[in-house]
């Protein structure tokens, strides 16, 4: 399931950090493809599937900017063994989308879409959590294009590629199915402190059959 809730809660010493993981001291870009340039005008932030309501639920720039605001101050743990500690991330609440735009009773699992038609999937339960947070500042400031402006999710419990970069919106899920990279031999979880990195790791349950 994730981390403890006290495991965000510790200091930054090496041998703290989760398994096979190094302590970074600053952000380095890692991303597939090239960065997006913004068109305020045209983004649109998308809520679909299996919805509550049977409908697709939809946020220009300037409506989704006026959601609630939230921060949390959270780890953010790379798969290629880095990771940055105590970063503060501002943005909008993944639970108060999920409070806007319900799931169906039936959905159990999350799709997270980003541009040029990127994906990650989550467990519902995962997506839920309080600290999951569709983060548009950092320490503060705007997060740059390099590093997923307009929006981008943080999931401080998961491996960072579950948070993509550059989100457009959500689909809600009755059945599980992998992501951009668990289709190419990451884990479908991505679970630090069990250092789920790779698919052959799974066990059985862990995701949709190979």
């Amino acid at each position: 399931m994730g981390q403890p809730e006290n495991r965000e809660n510790r200091g930054a010493e090496q041998s703290e950090l989760p398994p096979g993981q190094r302590l970074q001291r600053g952000w380095p870009v890692t991303h597939y493809g090239p960065v997006p340039k913004f068109k305020p005008d045209r983004w649109e932030f998308r809520v679909f599937g299996a919805t509550a309501d049977g409908d697709k639920h939809c946020w220009n720039h300037q409506e989704f900017s006026a959601l609630p605001f939230s921060s949390v101050v959270a780890d953010l743990h790379c798969v290629t063994k880095f990771s940055m500690i105590g970063a503060e991330w501002g943005g909008v609440p993944a639970r108060a989308i999920l409070d806007l735009a319900p799931p169906a009773p039936d959905a159990t699992h999350v799709m997270v879409w980003a541009e040029y038609g990127f994906s990650s999937n989550l467990r519902l339960a995962d997506f839920a959590s309080e600290r999951t947070l569709f983060a548009t500042h950092k320490d503060g400031e705007l997060l740059t294009a390099e590093h997923g402006f307009p929006l981008r999710l943080v999931v401080p419990h998961l491996y960072a590629w579950k948070g993509p970069k550059w989100v457009r919106g959500i689909e809600y899920m009755t059945a599980d199915r992998r992501g951009f990279w668990e289709e190419r031999g990451y884990h479908n979880i991505g679970d630090p402190w069990s250092e789920q990195r790779y698919s052959y790791q799974e066990e059985p349950g862990d995701g949709p059959e190979l």
